[in-house]
């Protein structure tokens, strides 16, 4: 046995980088730029001396860096020759996927890289001008056609938009002397020749395409200084103290990364949410099986009945009852002094008003009295399907043949039932709790958010509405590893609950 868990351990870490490879890839591919996301958070630019828009990229490379989005995503690359290898360098993840469409329209990096610079260039020359009365019209029309440039690769809306902007220069090259500054109309006529830059490399684009170099695949080799490598087993030398936030520790030292939203660690965020989940679920799931398997043996023992058939329909009717509308209803019945039975608290684990200085009991009190309505929310489902199918496999257990040379041999019945049946019975039960224990994560966002409790499930539920990839993938990757402990442990409850099962090889 102690082989078997030894070897199903070490297949886990296999298991584990291949899930942590799907959710990089799918963190990846999600939608929305993590770095906006974070300076919308509240880690934006300090404008200092410089311009809100130099200080904004500024500040978008500084964050990039300090999510290590500023290296390449893996290892190697699967492209074409027409892919540069440092594509990676540019940091705004919206101006990096229009730029690989527009390389997989044309194909010509060495046209388009120039392109895209100058589009830079000309966003530069405009920093400084003045937000005149006269020019401000025209002004705001250069400015978001230079967004628009930075993220429309379609030859229509290009050309467009090149057109809307020397429109605008033309109109704003008309403009009297003495209607706009001297500063002002100096630093206009400078933006000018970088505007005609900009347009003749995009005609350039047009005119030397090599499409052709799209159809020839590539594999860039990047090494280990790549994000995937770094988020897995970070950067950071082993038992070093440094507290440069750029040195990472990787997921397997239990350095998740940081929430987009606030900047805290996940591993934080997780350390306070897991016991709670845990703790929850593993009471729900000892009151479901304590109370399911004996109801399923004593209603196997009377099929038929009139108690068999009434108990069987409630608990059907439970069955079918949605969580959320349970939970729902005991908010509304049970938590409010409209119907006069303000039993217990709405929401949380503990009232906003339970003193600092309580005691142990007080506190147990109270945290009980606001967990009572969650854990019996999440046991009714549970306990009916366990107890219907405790039932179904005692009943077939019990036709068995050895069962009748049993009864037949004249054991009392209760021998029969708990010594030769009940342990054959159990294959389905611990076969169901391999399920039941990986779903402790998910099975909880409802329930959580309801209740409002500060548990994973609501962790993973809130992080999916705000996009927070670190604490969302984190959260995952725990239920994929719960996944595996569920089935480790129902492999060890075969073999405890018949001693015919063996993980040894027989010789």
């Amino acid at each position: 046995m102690f082989k078997y868990i030894l070897t199903r351990i070490l297949y886990f870490i296999p298991t584990l980088l291949i899930i942590t490879l799907l959710t990089f890839l799918l963190s990846q591919a999600a939608p929305g730029d993590p770095v906006e996301t974070r300076l919308q958070g509240g880690q934006g630019a300090q404008g200092g001396g410089m311009s809100e828009k130099q200080a904004g990229e500024q500040a978008y490379i500084d964050m990039s860096k300090k999510l290590g989005l500023d290296l390449p995503p893996f290892y190697f690359s699967l492209g074409s020759i027409a892919e540069p290898k440092d594509l990676y360098k540019i940091f705004r993840k919206k101006e990096r996927e229009n730029l690989a469409r527009l390389i997989n329209e044309y194909g010509n990096w060495n046209r388009i890289e120039p392109y895209y610079e100058s589009i830079k260039a000309f966003e530069v020359s405009l920093y400084d001008i003045e937000r005149d009365t006269n020019s401000y019209t025209d002004l705001k029309i250069l400015k978001e056609g230079i967004n628009n440039l930075l993220n429309t690769y379609e030859e229509g809306k290009v050309s467009n938009t090149l057109s809307n902007m020397e429109q605008a220069i033309n109109t704003m090259s008309k403009l009297r002397i003495d209607s706009i500054t001297i500063i002002e109309k100096n630093y206009f006529e400078s933006s000018i020749p970088a505007f005609t830059i900009m347009r003749d490399n995009y005609l350039a684009i047009k005119a030397n395409p090599s499409v052709w170099k799209t159809n020839i695949p590539s594999i860039k080799w990047i090494g280990t200084a790549n994000q995937y490598h770094v988020w897995l087993f970070g950067n950071k030398p082993w038992f070093s103290k440094s507290k440069d936030p750029s040195l990472k520790g990787g997921f397997i030292r239990g350095d998740f990364g940081e929430s987009y939203l606030d900047g805290r660690p996940v591993s934080s965020i997780i350390k306070d949410a897991l016991p709670i989940t845990m703790s929850l679920n593993i009471i729900s799931v000892l009151i479901a099986y304590s109370l399911s398997v004996w109801l399923g043996v004593f209603l196997s023992k009377r099929k038929d009945s009139k108690l068999d058939r009434v108990v069987s329909i409630v608990l059907f009717i439970l069955y079918s009852l949605p969580v959320f509308w349970v939970a729902t209803i005991f908010i509304v019945y049970l938590t409010t002094n409209e119907y006069g039975m303000d039993w217990f608290p709405t929401y949380g684990l503990f009232s906003n008003d339970l003193s600092d200085d309580a005691t142990f009991w007080e506190v147990a009190k109270d945290g009980g009295a606001h967990v009572i309505l969650p854990i019996l929310a999440m046991t009714y489902g549970s306990f009916t399907y366990i107890t219907r199918q405790m039932r179904g496999s005692m009943l077939a257990v019990l036709k068995q043949d050895y069962i009748r040379t049993a009864v037949a041999k004249g054991l009392p019945d209760n021998k029969v039932t708990w010594k030769h049946a009940f342990r054959n019975s159990l294959i389905p039960v611990i076969t169901m709790f391999a399920s039941l224990f990986p779903v402790m994560i998910s099975g909880s966002v409802v329930i959580e958010v309801i209740f409002s409790i500060p548990g994973m499930g609501r962790v993973g539920y809130e992080a999916v509405l705000a996009r927070n990839y670190p604490v969302l993938f984190t959260v995952l990757i725990f239920s994929a590893v719960l996944t595996m402990i569920g089935i480790l442990i129902a492999d060890i409850l075969y073999s405890v609950a018949d001693p015919r099962i063996s993980f040894t090889k027989k010789k």
